[in-house]
């Protein structure tokens, strides 16, 4: 029999692959506990109800996220430091959790029907360490005044939408290679590279 705390890991890592590929409504509990290969029971002792799992699945990353920025951005001196650790902090973020894109990509398409606060809570704190990054090249004259929610949208949907429309543009084998070429400039690494376009957009 595995440890309680083994169990819990399978059940989320179940959970989080059935919320991506089907959402949270066409997900049940039957199907996360014949996938994490545990009785139902077993699956809300554990856990609990399926708010309650959905909850911990995506709070489970973006909160750990949270956190881990706050001490990453303090160890770095400059407001474009500072915003290039971000931006690069979030795209190792979607490249640790493949599962997590998908999952929020629903919630955005459905109106945020089944989002949870504490999630709601997790996006406000990381989103809040790009307004103290803003707010400090504000103030230091090296950024113009911004939307901060509109910064972070600009960052995280190029993010989201190039991680996952790259691997359907390289399957189309007819593609000139004069575009194929272009994303092989990316040399830098994505986050980077999106840290120059979004610096261009707001420094003074």
């Amino acid at each position: 029999m595995d440890a309680p705390g083994k169990t819990a890991d399978k059940i989320f890592t179940a959970a989080r692959a059935m919320f991506a590929e089907n959402g949270y409504s066409g997900t049940s509990m039957d199907a996360i506990a014949g996938r994490a290969g545990v009785n139902k029971a077993t699956l809300y002792y554990q856990i609990g109800d399926k708010d309650t799992l959905y909850a911990n699945v995506i709070h489970q990353v973006i909160g750990n996220v949270a956190s881990g920025f706050a001490a990453a951005v303090a160890e770095v001196d400059t407001p474009e430091e500072k915003l290039k650790v971000y931006i690069n902090g979030l795209v190792a973020a979607v490249d640790k959790n493949p599962d997590l894109p998908p999952i929020m990509m629903r919630e955005l398409a459905g109106g945020g029907t089944h989002l949870p606060r504490v999630v709601i809570e997790d996006m406000v704190a990381v989103i809040s360490i790009l307004l103290g990054i803003l707010e400090q090249g504000k103030k230091k004259g090296v950024f113009i005044e911004v939307a901060p929610f509109l910064i972070h949208t600009m960052i995280m949907g190029t993010i989201l939408l190039y991680t996952k429309a790259t691997p359907i543009k390289d399957k189309q084998e007819w593609l000139p290679d004069t575009i194929k070429a272009y994303d092989k400039k990316l040399k830098d690494g994505l986050g980077d590279e999106v840290a120059k376009l979004i610096l261009k957009a707001i420094k003074r």
